[in-house]
């Protein structure tokens, strides 16, 4: 079965309240089996324009990435990042090779 991935790109705006947000995440993340493979480190841009901070979570499947986001855990964290980023967000199903 195919890993579920969130790919964001987004610009913090409020760092310090931001970080209620990253603290309230976690519930959802640990309950859905989330894992970041990257969060915000360092980043180029040889093409396109992307925002200033990429993250990918990666979920055990595409099925557990759509149902973190649209859960009530998530709702509440999603509530406390209203105002402090903008973000643009894909959700996507991975790709096993034969």
């Amino acid at each position: 079965m195919a890993k579920g991935y969130w790919v964001g790109s987004l610009d913090v705006i409020d760092p310090e309240g931001y970080e209620a947000y990253k603290a309230e995440n976690a519930t959802a993340f640990r309950k859905y089996g989330a894992r970041f493979l990257t969060r915000g480190g360092q980043c180029e841009m040889p093409e396109g324009k992307l925002r200033s901070r990429i993250v990918v979570i990666e979920f055990p499947t595409y099925s557990a990435a759509l149902e973190c986001y649209h859960s009530p855990e998530y709702a509440k964290a999603m509530a406390l990042r209203q105002g402090k980023s903008v973000m643009d967000l894909a959700i996507v199903e991975g790709y096993d090779s034969p």
